[in-house]
Formats: C-alpha cells, sequence, structure tokens
C-alpha cells in the first residue's frame, strides 16, 4: 500500500506527465515516463541515469539478471546499457516514473565530498543497480516534484533540489556500488571509458583492438572484463548502439530506411533491414510508428503552460 507521500507524488505526476511516452520537464535534466498499457519486452537503451518509478512496475533485463524498479526500488546506470524493459501499466492505474539524467559534473563533486566525510567505496562497481527507494529519497523527489509544477520555484530551488536528490541516491542502501562505479576505477573505470567513446563516435570505423588500446588492456582481457560489465560482446554492445540511434534517426527525422542504414553504416539496406527486425521484433516502419506514440516529448514552453494552468 502507498505512503502518503507517494500518493502525493503520484498526484503530481498526473499533473506533470498528463500523456504517454516521455514528458520534458522545465528541468533538461528531468523527464516523465508514463504507459496506460502494458508495454511488451523490448530492447531499450539508457544513458547513464536515476529511474524512479512511484507507480506501476519495469524489469529490466539483461543476460540472465532481472532488476525490478517500482514503488519499492529504483533503477540507476553508472554507464550507457542496452538491455530490454518491460513495464506493467493500466489505465486505472498508469505507469508513472521520473527519468534523471547523471550529471558525471556534480555526481564527481558529491562523490569527493563523500570521500571526504569517511566513506570508503567497499562496494564492487556496477553498471546497473536497483536499491530501496527509501524515505529522504521519497521526500527530496516530492519537492522537487512540487518545484517543477512552478517555473518560478524551478529556477530558485532545482538545482539545489536535484543535487539533494544526487546525494541522496549515492548514500542509498546500494549507493556504495553506485560510488565505486562513478568513481570509475579499475577494470571498470577502463571499460567505461570505451563505452563513453563508443557512444561519442558511434558513426566513426570502430573496431575491437581499436577499443582495447584506449582501455589500456590486451584484447582478451578486454573482451572479459568488457562482458563481465555490459553482459554482451564488444561487436554485438557496438550493433545495438548503432540500431538504436537508426531507430531514434528515424523517429525524429522521418529519414526513410535505406537512407538511415547508410548513415549508421550499412552498406546493405537489406542486412540492416534484417538486422533491425531481429534486434526490435519488428519492421524499422513498423517500429517507427510505434515508437512515435510512445515516445512523444512534450516541448518545455508547453509544459510550462500546462503548470502554470494547473
Amino acid at each position: 500500500m502507498m505512503s502518503a507521500i507517494q500518493q502525493q507524488i503520484c498526484q503530481s505526476l498526473q499533473v506533470l506527465a498528463p500523456q504517454e511516452g516521455y514528458t520534458a520537464s522545465l528541468l533538461e535534466e528531468v523527464r516523465f515516463m508514463r504507459a496506460d498499457q502494458p508495454i511488451e519486452r523490448t530492447p531499450v537503451l539508457y544513458e547513464p541515469s536515476i529511474i524512479i518509478v512511484c507507480q506501476g512496475r519495469k524489469r529490466g533485463y539483461l543476460a540472465d539478471r532481472i532488476w525490478h524498479y517500482d514503488a519499492q526500488q529504483f533503477l540507476v546506470l553508472s554507464v550507457p546499457l542496452p538491455f530490454s524493459s518491460e513495464t506493467e501499466a493500466t489505465p486505472e492505474e498508469p505507469m508513472l516514473a521520473v527519468a534523471v539524467k547523471l550529471n558525471l559534473a556534480l555526481a564527481t563533486e558529491l562523490l569527493m565530498l563523500v570521500g571526504e566525510s569517511g566513506k570508503q567505496l567497499v562496494s564492487a562497481p556496477e553498471g546497473m543497480v536497483s536499491t530501496p527507494l527509501d524515505a529522504p529519497l521519497l521526500d527530496v523527489l516530492h519537492r522537487l516534484l512540487k518545484a517543477l509544477q512552478s517555473p518560478l520555484e524551478t529556477r530558485a530551488l532545482g538545482a539545489s533540489l536535484l543535487r539533494e536528490l544526487y546525494f541522496r541516491v549515492l548514500m542509498s542502501e546500494q549507493g556504495g556500488a553506485i560510488r565505486a562505479a562513478l568513481a570509475c576505477q579499475g577494470h571498470f573505470g577502463r571499460i567505461a571509458r570505451a563505452l563513453n567513446h563508443i557512444h561519442q563516435q558511434w558513426q566513426s570505423p570502430l573496431n575491437v583492438p581499436m577499443l582495447a588500446e584506449k582501455a589500456g588492456m590486451s584484447v582478451p582481457r578486454f573482451h572479459i572484463h568488457f562482458k563481465a560489465i555490459t553482459h554482451t560482446s564488444p561487436i554485438q554492445y557496438i550493433k545495438s548502439v548503432r540500431l538504436h540511434q537508426a531507430r531514434l534517426m528515424m523517429i525524429r527525422s522521418n529519414l526513410p530506411a535505406a537512407k538511415t542504414a547508410l548513415q549508421v553504416g550499412y552498406e546493405s539496406a537489406s542486412q540492416f533491414n534484417r538486422e533491425f527486425r531481429r534486434f526490435f521484433g519488428r519492421s524499422p516502419g513498423d517500429e517507427t510508428r510505434r515508437m512515435k506514440q510512445a515516445l512523444a516529448l512534450l516541448p518545455p514552453a508547453e509544459l510550462e503552460r500546462q503548470a502554470i494552468s494547473h
């Protein structure tokens, strides 16, 4: 059963996320997620972020592991990861969630403060962590959502509330694993650098020896540590990033599949269509139409008008 503060959070999200899909907020780092119907297991690519589901339930699948994120526990990704996600929702009880992009500069500043306090990085780093949603985090989330309903309060309080939310995440039950990951120590840090390079240069030629060199590892060691963190091979990871980028291109720019295939590095449109269908379970055209409905973003100006009217 929901606590009083959780009920108030959901009431705020009903206002801030009036339609299905993603809704932009008055803060660049924060978006709202809503689903009024269940969403079958589908490939997703999350950037480093904090995902707090306040109503409904989501599950993440990566290799043979399952992560649950719902009204009891939230998800943190410290590196960009492609995985599969499934959503439980109904029109009577829609899935309502908050997605907060990780600002690595702010996270690093807070990590230094936590380190100076004597908190040690005793946990192994994890690329994806599901951790209990505690009272201090619920409290700051409640205050952040109330502020985001007012342009003035957002300008006055938004940055400080976001900073507090980051701090509560770093100090949560699985905060040690999150802090260790964000500190980019050891093999995890080397693979994280390679992952960031893939996401910055996905349109350029990429190969495993070059990525291993950037990570300062031999090719065999790079393969071992890469798979331990991402649960997939470097080549499959690169392919998934390019297919996700292709889908995004077609959604945003209405590019045809054949032209998109060339832009993401495929020489053959037929090969692109085959691999796209194998990965997403739908043809490029069908998937683009579906995602345009699911991922519609309200522009901040429209959100501001809605916030004022409520």
